[in-house]
């Protein structure tokens, strides 16, 4: 067996965005000198035994493969950023490059599956439409694509209910949905602020991630600004408030499709800031979006202005400041929780492929983002 280049070990840590204290504890060494065994191991003063370079694979979220690499890779293309960041968390990037490197791996690995049982559909869709055609043709792709009931939508009993039905018809398209908003713990949960949402546009696989730490409220809307980009054939990572022109655009359409502009009249000349907060709260829960949505159409038609759509949004924002936290004790169960955050589309694949013997359970549990012997648990109610 080669030896493993010291270089790798740094580097594949600093990648990882996390400190010698964290990736020690991460891999299992203990003891009050655990961090100065790793940088020991990283100063190729130590060999890393294979136990401990699995740990490393898994908690740096690499292949095993790369750290016998004889010098450490060149960055891949980097994911289109459309966020606008004037404040980054500390180590935010790095785990956001890790979290699109995951679920990059979970994309390849469900087209491969679906090639080797020949099920591998070409969605036409994916970039189907020109940017330059405007936020009525994207919203108006949307609706054909989706064949979605507003009505119904509306008349679901929670916000939960509605994003369900936002994300069967999604699903049902061919796009594959996940709610993901860390690295598999808590304590590496991204904020909304980093990042809302992700499409990683493919033609026979397309992923859409929505960020679950947001408000709840909140998520239908990044579903279709994250489907927009998948109309567009663009894959990226979106942030809030952003001025691209790409970002608002894919704005605007999920805005058009969600509400029309006959009835924002509801709420216009409505001066007090409290009054229209309160109005807007009413106007919002009767139709299942978020009320920064809501905000953000009454600047778009002009019935506010760009003063009061920054006094709404300020106060709105503090919805989205759910998480970081503990889960509450008494949560749901843990497959649930997991079955939920991939969504019927993911499970009703890995269940058939799995089945037919185009994905080992070791691939399945990477697509699925649980232990291979989960598996069972995971895909038992698709029967």
């Amino acid at each position: 067996m080669p030896k493993v280049n010291p270089q790798i070990l740094s580097w594949a840590r600093e990648s990882a965005g996390l400190t010698l204290e964290d990736a020690a504890k991460g891999i299992g060494l203990g003891g009050e000198s655990a961090a100065a065994r790793l940088a020991e191991m990283e100063a190729g003063d130590r060999e890393p035994s294979r136990p401990q370079l699995l740990k490393m694979a898994d908690r740096y979220r690499r292949p095993l493969l790369t750290f016998y690499l004889p010098e450490p890779p060149a960055a891949p293309p980097r994911t289109h950023d459309f966020r606008t960041l004037p404040d980054r968390e500390a180590g935010a990037e790095a785990t956001v490059g890790a979290l699109v490197r995951d679920v990059r791996t979970r994309q390849s690995l469900v087209r491969g599956a679906l090639e080797d049982a020949e099920e591998a559909e070409i969605r036409t869709f994916v970039g189907s439409i020109d940017p330059r055609a405007g936020a009525d043709a994207l919203a108006q792709a949307m609706g054909e694509l989706l064949n979605l009931d507003r009505g119904g939508y509306r008349q679901a009993r929670t916000i939960e209910q509605a994003f369900r039905i936002l994300r069967d018809a999604v699903e049902a398209a061919g796009v594959y949905v996940l709610l993901i908003g860390n690295l598999g713990h808590w304590t590496s949960n991204l904020s909304p602020g980093v990042f809302r949402g992700m499409a990683l546009a493919d033609e026979v696989a397309p992923f859409i991630v929505v960020n679950e730490t947001d408000s709840k409220a909140a998520w239908p809307f990044t579903l279709l600004h994250e489907l927009g980009h998948i109309l567009l054939g663009q894959s990226g990572i979106s942030g809030y408030d952003s001025e691209q022109v790409i970002e608002r655009l894919c704005d605007d359409a999920a805005a058009k499709f969600l509400l029309g502009r006959e009835e924002l009249q509801e709420l216009a000349g409505v001066a007090d800031l409290d009054g229209l907060i309160d109005q807007i709260g009413v106007f919002a829960n009767a139709r299942k979006v978020s009320r920064k949505m809501v905000a953000y159409n009454l600047l778009r038609e002009r019935l506010i202005d760009a003063a009061m759509y920054r006094q709404l949004a300020a106060r709105f924002d503090e919805d989205r400041l759910e998480f970081p936290r503990k889960p509450a004790k008494g949560a749901p169960d843990y497959y649930v929780v997991r079955r939920h955050r991939v969504g019927q589309g993911l499970l009703a694949l890995v269940d058939r492929m799995v089945a037919g013997g185009a994905l080992t359970t070791t691939k399945a549990g990477k697509v699925l983002g649980v232990k291979p012997t989960a598996i069972g648990r995971m895909t038992e109610q698709m029967a």
